[in-house]
């Protein structure tokens, strides 16, 4: 372990990685909650539990040493300007409303970013977009994430990362994916009922919604092509009534800010869009 350091908010001492229960703000787990080492463990423990237990089963995660490895060296080693500040260094839990109308789907926590703040899309520039344009359209309660203690709140909305740990060069393996997929799909089999609009930030997180949904028996055929502004209509295969609208978005990166890919009117637009599909004015 590294030298305790106090967190910004709190002023409180933590080791980085942060221990599960020592106290860090939104910390799900405890230290007897249940890890998952191997994939064959991830696929027991993700499913049957409430949202909060999966969501403290998530956050200790050790399935993929590679992404283990990664994550708690980035946490000790740090950027410099965080030097002085403890890192969360463990998986990043989908955060925000328990029964949301819209739902986000990314690619990854960010390594600096949720990496170290402990809170999904929080704390690095692509949070930093994020969040001004959901505040911007009332579905966040201020304009600004920084970290787990800042009183932010979602409206109607949760984020889900598709692979909850930071990977290197922000490129996880086709197996890291799937060994992390179960999470993922226990966590849209209990909002299901709620959901009612998908946004899918990035070609990976159109594929993982359009495959996760796939799992529990809903289908889009033939298969929609990701676009920004892209529409599909998902349907439950066993022949119900209900339907959820996946919407396409480009990634908040900077590589898509900066080039004016991705603009605040396209993101915000998309995001009136969702609000209007999920009845939410």
């Amino acid at each position: 372990m590294s030298q305790r350091l106090p967190h910004p908010a709190t002023g409180e001492l933590f080791d980085s990685p942060v221990p599960p229960g020592a106290g860090w703000p939104g910390d799900p787990a405890t230290a007897e909650t249940s890890v998952a080492r191997t994939a064959a463990q991830v696929r027991r423990l993700a499913p049957s539990v409430p949202l909060t237990e999966l969501d403290a089963r998530v956050s200790v995660c050790r399935a993929c040493p590679r992404l283990v490895g990664w994550r708690e060296d980035v946490a000790v080693q740090k950027r410099a300007a965080y030097a002085d500040q403890p890192y969360w260094g463990r998986p990043s839990p989908g955060w925000g409303a328990s029964e949301p109308r819209i739902l986000l789907v990314g690619l990854a926590p960010a390594a600096h970013g949720a990496n170290r703040t402990g809170r999904v899309f929080t704390g690095d520039r692509s949070g930093d977009w994020l969040f001004a344009s959901l505040h911007r359209v009332g579905l966040a309660r201020t304009a600004t994430s920084v970290h787990a203690a800042d009183g932010q709140e979602l409206v109607d909305t949760r984020m889900v990362a598709t692979v909850r740990c930071a990977p290197p060069q922000n490129k996880p393996t086709t197996a890291e994916r799937d060994t992390c997929a179960p999470w993922i799909e226990a966590e849209l089999a209990l909002l299901q009922e709620h959901v009612q609009v998908v946004i899918a930030l990035g070609g990976f997180g159109w594929d993982a919604a359009l495959r996760t949904y796939a799992g529990l028996g809903w289908s889009a055929r033939p298969k929609p092509r990701f676009g920004h502004g892209a529409e599909a209509r998902l349907v439950r295969a066993d022949g119900g009534d209900r339907a959820v609208t996946l919407l396409g978005c480009y990634h908040p990166s900077q590589q898509n800010t900066f080039t004016g890919r991705l603009t605040e009117a396209m993101l915000d637009d998309l995001l009136c869009r969702a609000r209007t599909l999920a009845s939410l004015g």
